[in-house]
């Protein structure tokens, strides 16, 4: 939930994320299928409050966190509900967009939110307001979190990512599974994190959306495991 990038090719798109955590935080149990409400959710849940970082419904609306929004911040410990909840609320329902500008977000740790709803979106509540922002879902994204990069780290992953694809021209899925599972030479910023402070890249997980299929790969690095789900869909929207 703390590194995520947006790679389209063609009609297809790569959604793909890295969560970062402190080692004494439970592990998350691999990607499942779940019917919430009336919609078909896949997604790894986290077991200390039941959300998720990443997933992605039957139609084919795709959501990932990052923690924080544009600056870091210090955590009051006394909020309402888990983002990793939010998340789950938005990727359930048939208008997920309507359901952020809906929402009521006191009391919920500040966030970022990646939305691929036919169009993609950039959603990010600061603790006080929210902010809405649609980007081009025919150019490449990449989003660092706030919590744990400085802006000059953040520039310099950017400057990473934009090499890699500016190099990679017919770029596949394990291509990308690859950069984001790299450490770049630093355990600190890189791609794969491995802090003395306890913080530590758990998994990278990935969807693959086009018109034929979801696969979602989820790669645990801290049990050396790695998964690989499709996902049956009524119509997925590109």
């Amino acid at each position: 939930m703390c590194t995520v990038s947006f790679i389209p090719k063609g009609d297809t798109y790569l959604i793909t994320s890295n969560r970062d955590e402190h080692i004494s935080r439970p592990r998350s149990l691999e990607p499942k299928e779940e019917t919430i409400g009336s919609m078909k959710v896949l997604f790894p849940k986290d077991l200390k409050a039941g959300g998720t970082w990443f997933a992605v419904n039957e139609v084919g609306v795709v959501a990932v966190l990052l923690n924080g929004a544009f600056v870091g911040h210090l955590p009051n410990g006394n909020y309402a509900k888990s983002r990793g909840l939010i998340v789950l609320d938005v990727i359930s329902s048939k208008n997920p967009e309507r359901v952020l500008e809906q929402m009521d977000l006191c009391q919920i740790e500040p966030f970022t939110l990646v939305l691929f709803n036919s169009r993609l979106l950039e959603f990010r509540w600061d603790g006080n307001q929210k902010y809405f922002r649609p980007l081009d879902k025919s150019q490449n994204h990449i989003w660092s979190s706030a919590t744990l990069y400085q802006d000059a780290v953040i520039e310099h992953r950017a400057g990473l990512f934009h090499g890699f694809t500016k190099e990679n021209t017919l770029i596949k899925p394990q291509d990308v599974l690859n950069f984001h599972s790299n450490n770049h030479d630093d355990f600190e910023n890189g791609f794969i994190i491995d802090r003395e402070t306890g913080l530590k890249t758990f998994s990278v997980t990935q969807v693959v959306l086009d018109e034929e299929e979801t696969l979602m790969r989820h790669v645990d690095l801290l049990n050396d495991k790695i998964y690989e789900v499709p996902f049956s869909s009524r119509q997925l929207i590109l």
